[in-house]
Parts: structure tokens; C-alpha cells; sequence
């Protein structure tokens, strides 16, 4: 039989109707493998969220057009007028030939200086003690700066020294030192600084030394008053009898002369210890 191309042909669909689309094949089925299998149940796929869509740009507003000027306004503006002239200031009258300028005002006078408080007699419960145990031996007794001063006799002074610390309870010499009055007979005030840790006193004693009279050595009473008495002898020249090791502290031992005495020239010091020593003239 002859091959008909009709027969082979599908059916022309009616006029005025469009074909239809073939349908889509089917996805042939595999069986998947038993590995992957418990790997999916495992970890199933999650599908992807979809990103948020991204908001629309706000679009800036259209710059607001120049208000135009009505040509009234315009015409109204006047043009500014020329600046008026400076005001002309007339110069300063020069003096007359031989005047004498007038003089300046004499500076204020600075304010008074209130005077140091002077010191005080002083008589109270301490001194009455003192003045009992010691008699003649306290000379004098005045407050100063609200400290209590006690001028006592110079022979005596150990024996002081040693009923202040045991009665007294002025356990600590914070510092003894020299002043020098080379005008006066008994050129030296040599004072002693105590405090009292129990009762939070200051007490001040002072005796008065000539230059060739030994003062007690109070170094057995205060351990302090050890380096101290050196530094008065060193400085002053003060000899205090008892001490243990009295010599120089702060100068050779073989310096000549004391500094701190009012009639030691410091510019000559002693020129042959220089000489010999440094090498060089004193005062050089």
C-alpha cells in the first residue's frame, strides 16, 4: 500500500483556533541511591527566602523657583548716597613754651604690716613644777607663739634634761641648736627643742654660753642630741662636756675656724686647707 501523508499527519485543528502548546515532558522517575537517600531525610534542602524587595528612594523636592521681584518694587529702591565726610576732631593746644608738665600721683602707701606677736611672761602648772623642783635654776619663763620657753642655768641642765624626760614625758629632742651674739657676754643662746608624744607639747629650753664655757652634753638623756652637739660644735665652735665622740660633722677635721660664728669671713674661709686640698687661692 502506498504510504499516505495524511495518515501520518495529525489532525488539522478547526479554522480560527490556535494549536495547542505540546505539554511538558515528564520528568522520567530515578530511583535514588540509599546513601543519598538517608543524607536527604538527614539534612532536607531548605529553599531560599526570597531578599526583601529594597524601598522606593524618595525623590528630593523640586528647589523652590526665585520669587521675582514686581518692577514697582524695584523702581521704589532709591541708590545709596555718598558717604558723609569724617567729622574733622581739632588737634590738642600745645603748652606754652616753660610749663612744666603736671606731676603724676604719688603711688599709694602699702598697707601696714600687723607686728610679730610679741612674747609673753608666762606662769602656769609647768612652770610652778619647774620653779619647785629647780628654784633659782629656772632664770626665766615666756610663751611664744604659744610655746612655753624656759631660760635655765647652764650647770644645771643635764639634771633638767634628765627630770623632763622622766617626769615631764618630753620623750623626743627634735632639735638643738646655736645662735650667736658675739656683742655679748655670754655670746651664745643654745636651745634645745623637745615634744611630748603623751600629751602633744612642744617645750623650748635655752641656756646662755661664753664662748670658752663648756655646755652638758645631753646625749645620754636623747640619743639625738649626739649628731646634733657635733653640728653645734662644728658650726659654732660650742664644746659640750660628756659627749662621746665630740668632732666635726659636716667640715674636715682639720678646717680652722667655725662658719656660723657672726665674726667668721666667709669669703677668706681657711686658705691654707684650700690651698693644700683644692688647689686653687680662697675665693677663687
Amino acid at each position: 500500500m502506498a504510504n499516505d501523508p495524511e495518515d501520518k499527519q495529525p489532525p488539522a485543528p478547526p479554522a480560527g483556533q490556535k494549536p495547542a502548546a505540546p505539554a511538558p515532558a515528564e520528568p522520567s522517575e530515578q530511583p535514588v541511591p540509599p546513601d543519598l537517600e538517608w543524607q536527604l531525610r538527614t539534612h532536607p534542602v531548605v529553599p531560599k527566602k526570597p531578599a526583601p524587595p529594597e524601598p522606593p528612594k524618595k525623590e528630593a523636592p523640586p528647589a523652590a523657583a526665585a520669587t521675582p521681584v514686581p518692577p514697582a518694587a524695584a523702581a521704589e529702591e532709591k541708590p545709596a548716597g555718598p558717604a558723609p565726610p569724617p567729622i574733622a576732631v581739632p588737634p590738642k593746644p600745645a603748652p606754652p613754651a616753660g610749663a612744666t608738665p603736671p606731676a603724676a600721683a604719688p603711688p599709694k602707701p602699702a598697707a601696714p604690716v600687723a607686728p610679730p606677736p610679741k612674747p609673753e611672761p608666762l606662769e602656769n602648772e609647768l612652770v610652778a613644777r619647774f620653779k619647785a623642783r629647780f628654784g633659782e635654776a629656772i632664770r626665766e619663763a615666756w610663751t611664744d607663739r604659744k610655746q612655753a620657753i624656759l631660760l635655765v642655768e647652764r650647770g644645771r641642765l643635764l639634771e633638767i634634761a634628765q627630770y623632763v624626760r622622766e617626769e615631764e614625758k618630753f620623750d623626743l629632742l627634735s632639735d638643738l641648736t646655736a645662735v650667736d651674739w658675739p656683742k655679748r657676754e655670754k655670746r651664745f643662746d643654745v636651745i634645745l627643742n623637745l615634744y611630748s608624744f603623751a600629751k602633744n607639747e612642744r617645750l623650748r629650753l635655752k641656756i646662755h654660753a661664753a664662748a670658752d664655757e663648756p655646755v652638758p652634753s645631753v646625749a645620754g638623756v636623747w640619743g639625738t642630741a649626739n649628731w646634733l652637739e657635733r653640728e653645734a660644735y662644728d658650726m659654732f665652735g660650742i664644746v659640750f662636756d660628756g659627749h662621746p665622740n665630740l668632732k666635726r660633722i659636716l667640715l674636715p677635721d682639720e678646717w680652722q675656724g667655725h662658719p656660723l660664728r657672726k665674726d667668721y669671713d666667709i669669703l677668706t674661709q681657711d686658705t691654707a686647707w684650700v690651698r693644700e686640698n683644692l688647689g686653687i687661692e680662697s675665693g677663687q
